[in-house]
């Protein structure tokens, strides 16, 4: 079960089609960063959505059906580990939301975005909400689906290198995540520009 929150509001402009943007993975070591875009009716009533992260994978899981199955609209985008080298992981986020903008069946006429960054869309306005996932439907439902999929994806690529074990930690920098890139080495699913190797552990005795 989640924590127990005050109700999401179901959007920050009245009266237009808007669509709320996440991410997953910004903080990995390895795999994509995952966004999503979720056009929601305005009636749609979910009491048990809330930011990902304070839910638990068993229920981010049973959400996402739910989500998909209601929302006017809804898209993945994924920007690729070589992509975060070359641009950095704050503009490859929001790539990847544009990228979900892109293959929403339903243009918006608003964007809302997790964070406080974001590069225009087009001509649609935007609004940056700090802690937008525990906020906003729209964003907590992005949320859920983007880091749903992220996990799907981990899950499927740690079947290829199981000494990284990110069927476990979706490629976070754990210590046995780093441990194994000090061992096996790092792979064409990491992110070259981020501190793989944690240096403590060159001091560890």
């Amino acid at each position: 079960m989640g924590k127990e929150h005050a109700p999401l509001l179901p959007f920050l402009k009245e009266g237009v089609v808007e669509a709320g943007c996440d991410e997953a993975g910004r903080g990995c070591l390895a795999g994509p960063v995952f966004a999503a875009a979720v056009i929601l009716p305005p009636d749609f009533e979910c009491p048990e959505l809330n930011d990902s992260k304070q839910l638990t994978e068993r229920r981010r899981y049973a959400l996402r059906p739910l989500i998909e199955e209601n929302a006017l609209a809804y898209a993945v985008g994924i920007v690729s580990p070589k992509e975060i080298d070359e641009l950095n992981i704050l503009w490859a986020s929001v790539l990847a939301m544009h990228r979900a903008l892109d293959q929403l069946s339903l243009r918006p006429e608003h964007v809302i975005v997790d964070g406080n960054r974001f590069r225009k869309y087009g001509d649609v306005p935007h609004q940056c909400v700090v802690k937008g996932d525990g906020k906003y439907l729209s964003i907590a439902a992005a949320s859920v689906l983007a880091n749903t999929y992220r996990d799907d994806y981990m899950n499927e690529i740690s079947e290829q290198y199981p000494a990284y074990k990110w069927a476990k930690n979706k490629g976070y920098p754990t210590k046995e995540h780093r441990a194994a890139i000090e061992e096996f080495g790092p792979t064409e699913h990491h992110r070259m520009s981020f501190t793989l190797i944690d240096p403590q552990l060159k001091f560890d005795f």
